[in-house]
Order: C-alpha cells, then structure tokens, then sequence
C-alpha cells in the first residue's frame, strides 16, 4: 500500500512529538514540568458540568446532532458576539457550530484551497494554519513577522504570483503564540487588501477573553465591510477550560460559512448535542468563571515573567493569551535549547520553530502549570543555563 503524496511532506504535529517525549521520559519514573502545551490545568465551570449532566440524560439528545449545530446553540453563539463585541449576525446562516476551532480551520481549507493554490499564513501561528494546506497539497507562503513590528504579519509584500493563486489569509490576533495584539489600524488594512484580492480572511480569535491590563480584544468582525470576506473562529476551550469538549464555533460571511459546511457536512456529523447544551450555559451563564481564570493567569504571567527576568532570560509579559514568548539565550537555537531543557531540566517547553520559519530563535512557555511548578521550573531552567 501507498500513502498520499501529500503526508510525506507533512512534518509530524509539533504537540504530539512533545506527548511523545513527555512520555517517555515519565515512564522512566522521571519528574518532568510540562510548560509546553496549553492545557488549562482548572476544572470546567461547576455549572457548565452540571449542565452536561442534566443535558446527557435526555434520550433526545442521543441521536444524530444537528450538522450545523442545534440552532439554540447557535443563537447563544450570536448572543455572545452581539454582548461581547456589539456585533451582529444571524444564526442561521452566518454561525456554524464546530468540533473545536482546530477542526474547522482545516475543513476551510479543503472549502476553498485547490491543489498547487495558495494560503497566506503567519510565519509564527497555528501549526494547523499550513499542515491542513499540505494536506490539500496546496502551498503556504508565510507573511513575515518580526519583533519589530510588533510581531504583525506582513500582507504588503506578498509576491504577484503567489497573490494571484491566494485563497485564504490566516491571521490569530492575540496570537498564538506570540501573545501580540492587533489594532483596529492593521485588521482594516488586512481587510481591505483581502477585499481587493478577493482573498478570504479567516481570523483565528481563540484567545480573545483571556486578556490583562486593561486590555480588550476585539473581533474582526467590529470591523466596517468585515463580512464581505472574513470569517472568524472562536474556541471554548481556553476561557472555559473546556478543551477536550471539543466544542468552538465559526462566524461571519454566510458564503464562506455554508461551503464550511459542506465540507462538514460530508465529512463530520457534528457536535454531541449535550456537549453543545453545556456550552450554551458557558457562553450565556455568569462570565465571572472567566474573569477569575484571567487574574490567575495574570498572577502566574507575573511570577513567570519576573522569574524569567531573574536568570537572563529576555521576556517581554503579554496583554493576552496564556503564553510566554522568550528569546532563547545566545548560542542556542529553538531546537537545541528546547531539548536542553526537556533531557537536563526534565521542563518542556515548545520551540519557536515549530510555529514557523520565524519562530526561530525562541520558545514558547505556558502558563497552565500551578504557582509552585512555575517556580520548580524555573530553578530547574536556571540549573542547566
């Protein structure tokens, strides 16, 4: 037998190589600190589980789901864009339920990518951002990002014949897993530029309630002619720590997502329709739940960024997302630091390169870890430096 052409030129995904290692290194009864991945360490919201368990014994709720999602989840679904950002859209046709932001970005691919065609991504972003476009085998062109600018990917530059075979431009602000922001400024601009090229504009806004300081991030779709070519992702996950429900949505242009869900449509057969149930008391019950998730990772953003600071580490403390961006130390690359730390320190932490040819030269530290293992780590990084 033969595998498709496609997987042997996709690169193994970045977050399973580092169970892998975790693993290992745990059967061997080794005390390892993970601040790799970002999963939130607290417990779902006590109402939201008990709305599961009200919802699961309903025999109604045992039968296929909805392929769009049930319609009372996505009214809740617009309910909270139109509470959270004043933004309006129909539930019918411009909401779809998905199995997790990460499952339906790539099915956008597979709606609008054709083989040897081309997606704009960022060149540090969401691994899925170019794994679901190989796996079309279509091409990625990553959009430079510096620190300099703000770690803003660049569209202003992008070649003449790869602009002419673009299909969708990806962008995730707050981003993962840089933790930069965007302005009203740069997403006007991107979706002027998307307009003009008639280029799709899918803005991955996982992180959008997990902010600090003050700040508060917005959605794309606030934006004047937004829905003429964006459509935009949410998650459950993170400000619920609702992870493994698998259970997100899409919004915006009613084009963009019916042929979503087409793809779903013959390829999925939806969301539990419990699991759903559960998520519309998330996303229309006391929102205190995440309010209290965001000051606890503002504490540990603190005491992570202070101790950081503490041994020479080079860091700068994010408005938003769950994530530290470092700068590795001078001498090392995103590879070999990572792996320094995983074999002496026994800490995990993800290298930059995994996001991106300009993810080189950093790592990506999450604060999804307690208080006293954030510290545990950090003695343990200062050891092996």
């Amino acid at each position: 037998m033969q595998k498709a052409e496609c997987l042997n030129h996709m690169a193994p995904y970045l977050f399973a190589q580092i169970d892998k290692k975790r693993d290992a290194l745990t059967s061997q009864g080794i005390d390892v600190i993970s601040l790799g991945i970002g999963d939130p360490d607290m417990p779902t919201p006590a109402h939201v589980v008990d709305a599961m368990a009200e919802a699961i014994r309903k025999p109604a709720n045992h039968q296929y789901p909805d392929y769009a999602g049930s319609l009372a989840y996505r009214e809740a679904c617009a309910s909270y864009l139109k509470r959270r950002f004043s933004v309006d859209v129909d539930p019918k046709t411009e909401v779809l339920a998905l199995i997790g932001s990460k499952e339906g970005i790539a099915h956008l691919i597979t709606a609008f990518v054709n083989p040897g065609e081309y997606v704009l991504a960022p060149s540090i972003g969401y691994p899925v951002y170019s794994g679901g476009t190989t796996l079309q085998s279509a091409h990625t062109y990553f959009m430079p990002m510096t620190e300099e600018n703000g770690f803003l990917a660049d569209f202003d530059h992008v070649p003449a014949d790869v602009l002419a075979k673009a299909k969708i431009m990806f962008l995730g602000y707050p981003n993962n897993p840089t933790g930069a922001i965007a302005t009203d400024e740069y997403f006007d601009r991107a979706i002027a530029f998307c307009r003009e090229h008639d280029i799709l504009l899918a803005h991955d806004n996982a992180y959008c309630d997990l902010t600090y300081d003050g700040y508060v991030a917005p959605s794309i779709l606030e934006r004047p002619h937004a829905k003429d070519c964006c459509i935009e992702f949410f998650s459950l996950s993170k400000p619920y720590n609702m992870t493994g429900w698998r259970i997100a949505f899409a919004a915006g242009n009613a084009y963009a997502i019916e042929a979503l869900g087409t793809v779903k449509n013959n390829l999925d057969s939806g969301q539990f329709t419990a699991v759903q149930e559960a998520a519309i008391a998330a996303l229309t019950g006391d929102q205190q739940c995440v309010a209290d998730m965001c000051e606890l990772y503002r504490q540990r953003r603190d005491l992570l960024v202070e101790a950081l600071r503490g041994i020479g580490m080079d860091v700068e403390a994010p408005k938003a997302t769950i994530y530290i961006w470092a700068k590795v130390p001078q001498g090392e690359t995103s590879e070999s630091f990572a792996t320094k730390l995983l074999e002496t320190a026994h800490v995990i932490v993800t290298p930059g390169n995994g996001y991106g040819p300009d993810g080189e030269g950093y790592v990506r530290i999450s604060l999804t870890t307690p208080d006293e293992r954030i510290l545990e780590a950090v003695r343990r990084i200062k050891e092996t430096m």
